[in-house]
């Protein structure tokens, strides 16, 4: 299935076949097409003028070299001519020209046409290792015999401790989640599994008396405030006392 885009064919993917159009690409999409999706998957960004003539096979070699990738790579196109902010920030010099991002930086580029196996290596620098791709299987499939061979494979993966620490709460393992924990920095996830897996060892049946009653000591006393604390996390944002919970400690401690 074919169709015009921007006055050049593009190629999607139809039932039968997997083949991935390149996406033409704007100033004002710039932000959206690229800068924001390359947090999820490598973007490569063509750039081309219709003033040069090496640009339109350089284009088909660049989108047949991605097709093949399946999916695992994003590719979009930028008329210079008609986006030159974009050509500045990318210090262009000369065209045609393959960039690609991750995350939102530039991950390595190139300036003029190259032939197909500089291309090919180009984007194959872009793809998941086989290692990556089966940590990726094993932390979605997230059950805990798959997490443990995970966390055999890489120790300190944040997402599979943050998981498999979950799972130990819920089947009261509370002291394993916390030892687990001390393998990773401190995040938002990882506090509030801590909070939860603290609160298990010492269940609090009324969030709100047991405020109130730690309120008085959480000043001098750390094992209050610590739980204090912890309520207030396994509450979360969304529950409309946190807050006058949190300015009520605030005022207490200082």
């Amino acid at each position: 299935m074919k169709t015009s885009h921007s006055g050049r064919d593009a190629t999607y993917a139809d039932a039968d076949s997997v083949i991935y159009m390149a996406i033409d690409v704007t100033e004002a999409t710039f932000q959206a097409e690229v800068l924001e999706r390359s947090a999820s998957i490598p973007v490569v960004v063509d750039l081309w003028s219709p003033r040069s003539p090496a640009c339109p096979p350089f284009s088909a070699m660049v989108e047949k070299v991605v097709a093949a990738t399946q999916g695992q790579v994003y590719l979009v196109r930028v008329n210079v001519d008609e986006s030159p902010q974009i050509a500045q920030a990318f210090q262009l010099q000369s065209v045609p020209a393959l960039y690609a991002l991750k995350d939102g930086k530039v991950f390595d580029g190139f300036m003029g046409s190259q032939p197909e196996e500089v291309v090919q290596k180009f984007i194959e620098a872009l793809l998941p290792s086989p290692e990556s791709q089966m940590m990726r299987g094993l932390l979605d499939a997230g059950d805990e015999e798959s997490l443990r061979v995970a966390l055999s494979i890489e120790p300190g993966n944040s997402e599979a401790v943050v998981a498999m620490a979950r799972i130990m709460v819920r089947t009261e393992r509370a002291t394993e989640a916390l030892q687990l924990l001390t393998r990773v920095p401190e995040n938002e996830d990882v506090r509030k599994v801590a909070a939860a897996a603290r609160l298990a060892l010492d269940p609090v049946d009324d969030f709100d008396t047991q405020l109130v009653e730690l309120l008085a000591t959480v000043k001098f006393d750390e094992v209050a405030r610590q739980k204090y604390v912890d309520i207030l996390e396994t509450m979360g944002p969304d529950d409309p006392r946190t807050a006058k919970y949190r300015k009520q400690l605030t005022a207490a401690l200082f």
